[in-house]
């Protein structure tokens, strides 16, 4: 079989729920998987940039999307978009868990309570949601692949300064992985979780930087650049490709893997 056509029918009759797809790695996804077959439900605040995805997403070849206005971080908008995911859709069979900010950069003492709290709300507990609420829909399926989006931040890196939220809430998604990849196992449900390092994307727009943070900042330079295997930030599109062969049969015996995707960013 040729190989394109194999790669077109990798999906085929799968539903994929992608959070935090309007843009970036999830949008990057969310185009790889239907390029691939599947139907594609993207889960993240309504805007103009999640609206262009569906449209983008309905206008392929056998395209099909839907968006949903969800905040990840509320469990009720994300039980009601699962839910609606499979009336519209029939069920699920893939879920990436990619929506996340970085939140408030600030020295620990100087962090906000509220700010603290926040940034774990949406990267945890929006884990947390979005895995429990599609659990009992990929049982009925029997089966389905679960990929969370993690860092190297927490997990590889310590060097983000003012970013101990941000690293504490990926490290945790990362035992949440784990332990939840061991207990679906019996139920043939895979999770796998993916730690990018420096990606193109916009998630900076969600990032506040304190004035404190100078203070603790310890300044390292990499006169040749911090991507020793590209001359810069990896591409939404790398992820993608990666989520792709994690969701598909190829990893059938993948699950519980902690899979870094940084360009070697976190050897220097």
């Amino acid at each position: 079989m040729n190989e394109q056509i194999k790669d077109s029918q990798r999906f085929a009759g799968k539903t994929a729920i992608v959070t935090g797809a309007g843009s970036g790695i999830g949008k990057a996804a969310a185009v790889k998987l239907a390029q691939q077959g599947a139907k594609v439900a993207l889960f993240d605040l309504k805007d103009e940039r999640t609206e262009q995805t569906e449209q983008d997403i309905n206008k392929m070849k056998a395209g099909s999307s839907r968006a949903f206005d969800v905040d990840t971080a509320d469990p009720k908008r994300v039980e009601e978009a699962v839910l609606e995911t499979v009336k519209t859709f029939g069920g699920v069979d893939i879920v990436f868990a990619n929506a996340g900010i970085n939140g408030v950069l600030a020295p620990i003492e100087d962090m906000d309570v509220g700010d603290w709290e926040q940034t774990l709300r949406v990267n945890l507990n929006g884990t947390f949601l979005t895995v429990k609420y599609a659990i009992p829909h990929l049982k009925k399926r029997g089966g389905g692949s679960i990929i969370i989006t993690s860092s190297i931040n927490g997990n590889v890196r310590f060097s983000g300064f003012g970013m101990s939220a941000y690293s504490t809430s990926k490290a945790g998604q990362v035992a949440f992985a784990k332990m939840a990849a061991l207990e679906l196992a019996k139920f043939k449900i895979r999770v796998n979780v993916i730690c990018p390092g420096a990606i193109s994307t916009n998630i900076d727009q969600s990032t506040v930087q304190t004035d404190e943070l100078k203070e603790i900042i310890i300044p390292v330079e990499y006169p040749e650049g911090s991507q020793p295997l590209a001359d810069g930030p990896g591409k939404p599109e790398n992820v993608a490709d990666l989520v792709a062969f994690l969701a598909s049969n190829e990893a059938a015996h993948i699950t519980g893997a902690q899979i870094v995707i940084d360009g070697a960013e976190s050897l220097l």
